[in-house]
């Protein structure tokens, strides 16, 4: 006797079910507690990966994943004491300040990082702020330009804004505006003196007023506690819109800095972040930065997983190494995941409007949009 298929599948504890990935997903939320986000974070692991899982499934495709290239187009030389940068001009360490990189050094980058499968291009250069740039702060704007002009995403990162600078950065095209928050506001002065909790808010608001989107996250192995993390998340869920962005990046300790000696992150801790991330910014895309060269390709998957969507690749981030375009498209391959296009992210694209196609085709703005009930159609059974 042969019985459909359907009656021999079995459940398993890692896979969303078609019901949930159905379900209308709640509100987004803005209001989260510190404790209720503690509790989220203390739960047993698999059942909050499995939680995650379930809230990803229902906002993002599974089986997609947003390749994103960074450059850093001005090395070190910075007047910033962050402990955990190699790019500061207060430490000894082997990174060597540099000029301003030159045009098409840049597009040329830009351009190979498109024929591997990149949609987002990022820029960064190692400064406080853009006082008395003015001539940098031009070539710079001439660069998200022409990347543009590439059809990709364009994100840069250059200290602190002002609103001023933050509109004619939107005016060049960019599309995303990187600016971490880096751990809790009770930890952060232990990590950097030269630039205040409160500085870095109101550049993420200067950004969201010249509607960029917002990519802000944070670092874990600075010697924050769990507490830390969670307040990190605490602050970014409160904002009156979440980061487009999530960035989790695993600190890499470089000789020379004040954190040369800390341990490396372990795997739970930067898993549990991801998955209670997921859950408490449901449409933000998380993405696995520094460090992620150093975990396994199935520690990576639990991370997908848990609902990380997006992964920094090439040939190298701004100090660090990264895992290059060749060994991430096979492992994605094994994986059944494949690359996001450029604008997928529905948030991102009513932020850029008209630049993409009539304005009228996407929600009115882009809290509008996280507080809709669109459900992603189920994913394909072949899809991770």
């Amino acid at each position: 006797m042969r019985f459909p298929s359907s009656s021999l599948r079995r459940g398993l504890a890692t896979h969303a079910t078609a019901d949930v990935v159905a379900a209308a997903p709640p509100k987004t939320r803005h209001d989260w507690m510190r404790e209720e986000i503690q509790k989220i974070y203390d739960s047993p692991l698999l059942d909050l990966v499995f939680r995650a899982s379930s809230v990803h499934r229902q906002h993002h495709d599974p089986g997609k994943i947003q390749l994103c290239t960074l450059m850093n187009i001005k090395v070190g030389g910075c007047s910033e004491d962050c402990s955990y940068c190699s790019q500061s001009s207060r430490y000894q360490t082997p990174t060597k300040a540099s000029r301003l990189a030159e045009l098409e050094l840049v597009l040329e980058a830009a351009r190979k990082a498109k024929a591997n499968g990149s949609t987002r291009f990022c820029m960064g250069a190692a400064w406080r702020d853009l006082a008395g740039r003015k001539r940098g702060f031009e070539r710079i704007l001439e660069m998200v330009r022409e990347v543009r002009k590439m059809d990709m995403e364009v994100c840069t990162t250059l200290g602190m804004l002002t609103p001023e600078q933050a509109q004619r950065l939107k005016e060049a095209g960019l599309t995303a505006y990187n600016h971490n928050l880096d751990t809790s506001r009770e930890f952060y002065p232990r990590v950097i003196t030269t630039r205040s909790y409160d500085d870095r808010l109101d550049t993420i608001a200067a950004v969201r007023e010249a509607g960029i989107s917002v990519c802000s996250g944070g670092i874990l192995g600075l010697g924050e506690a769990d507490e830390d993390r969670v307040g990190l998340i605490y602050e970014v869920s409160n904002m009156p819109e979440h980061p487009e962005s999530f960035p989790v990046n695993a600190l890499v300790p470089i000789p020379g800095t004040p954190l040369e000696g800390n341990e490396p992150v372990k795997h739970q801790i930067l898993l549990r972040t991801i998955a209670t991330a997921r859950i408490v910014l449901p449409t933000t895309i998380i993405r696995l930065a520094a460090g992620r060269q150093t975990l396994s390709e199935s520690e990576q998957a639990m991370c997908f997983m848990a609902g990380a969507n997006a992964v920094f690749t090439g040939d190298h981030m701004l100090t660090t190494d990264c895992s290059h375009w060749d060994e991430d498209k096979a492992m994605m391959s094994r994986w059944g995941l494949e690359g996001m296009e450029s604008f997928e992210q529905k948030q991102v694209a009513v932020k850029e409007g008209t630049r993409l196609q009539p304005a009228s085709t996407f929600p009115e703005s882009a809290s509008t949009l996280e507080s809709s009930n669109e459900v992603l159609p189920a994913p394909s059974a072949a899809r991770m």
